[in-house]
Parts: structure tokens; sequence; C-alpha cells
């Protein structure tokens, strides 16, 4: 059951690139379905993806802060796999901080993103990981607060 749930997430996750509203109301409502005691990595994978998809910079922060809240919730054991969004969640946190402007923030958030890196691989996700924060902190050092290219 665990593996079709995830199999739906991914549907909903690449159902993004064609139907961004769509993919939106899909990962709500296994969101919803799934409720608040669900496993772990489904709950972190939907609010990763749902913070992607909003319009508004406030909506994506509230979507990031729930992805890293499903990691660190009661009782959830830190495991090879929550570890490996870490870098990723974080990164995502301090973009939507700098988005809404709250710069110092963001520059916290991306401290912590970066000594999560040595999880992630030298392939091309540890590769985008580590070009969107070059990304997201030379948005900071010019004080900018628009959406950047790609997110």
């Amino acid at each position: 059951m665990a593996d079709d749930r995830m199999a739906e997430v991914f549907a909903a996750v690449r159902l993004g690139g064609v139907d961004s509203t769509a993919a939106r109301q899909t990962l709500e409502k296994l969101w919803n379905e799934l409720g608040e005691h669900a496993d772990a990595l489904h709950r972190c994978v939907i609010a990763h993806h749902l913070a992607d998809l909003q319009d508004e910079a406030a909506d994506a922060l509230r979507w990031d802060q729930r992805a890293l809240a499903a990691v660190f919730g009661p009782g959830i054991p830190l495991d090879e796999g929550l570890r490996g969004f870490l870098p990723a969640l974080y990164l995502n946190l301090a973009d939507s901080h700098r988005r809404v402007g709250e710069f110092e923030v963001a520059r916290m958030q991306l401290a912590i993103a970066r000594g999560h890196l040595d999880v992630l691989a030298a392939d091309a996700y540890g590769a985008l990981i580590r070009g969107r924060l070059r990304g997201v902190e030379a948005a900071l050092a010019v004080g900018s607060a628009e959406r950047l290219p790609g997110s």
C-alpha cells in the first residue's frame, strides 16, 4: 500500500510539468487523505512538491515548513531517506524566506542547507541542489525577493 501511495504522489508530481493546477489539487487531496499520522516520507515529499506549485511566496513557505515538520515530527526516526531530503528542504526554506523578504532567516536556512550537503552524491541531483544553493545565495547578495528561474 505504501508503494502504491508513493506512486500516486510521483504521478501527481510529474503532472506538475504539464498542469500545475491539477498537480496541486491532486497533491492537496493526497495530503488530506493521508492525515497527520501518515508516513513521514510521504508527507515530506507531498509538502515539498506542493511548495513548488504555489503562486504566492507565503504559501510556498508554509508548505516548505510542513515538509520539514514531517521529517522532524515526534517519534520520527531520521533515516537515510529523510536525511537525503534535508539539503533540498532547507534550501527551499531559504528560498521561500528570501521571497517573502526575510533575508536573515534565509541566510540561516542556507547555512543549514550547506551543512547537510555531504549527504548528496556527486550526481545530477547533487549538482542541481548545489547549483540552486548558489542561485539563492546570489539572489540574497543583491537583495532580490523575485522568483528564480526554474523554481
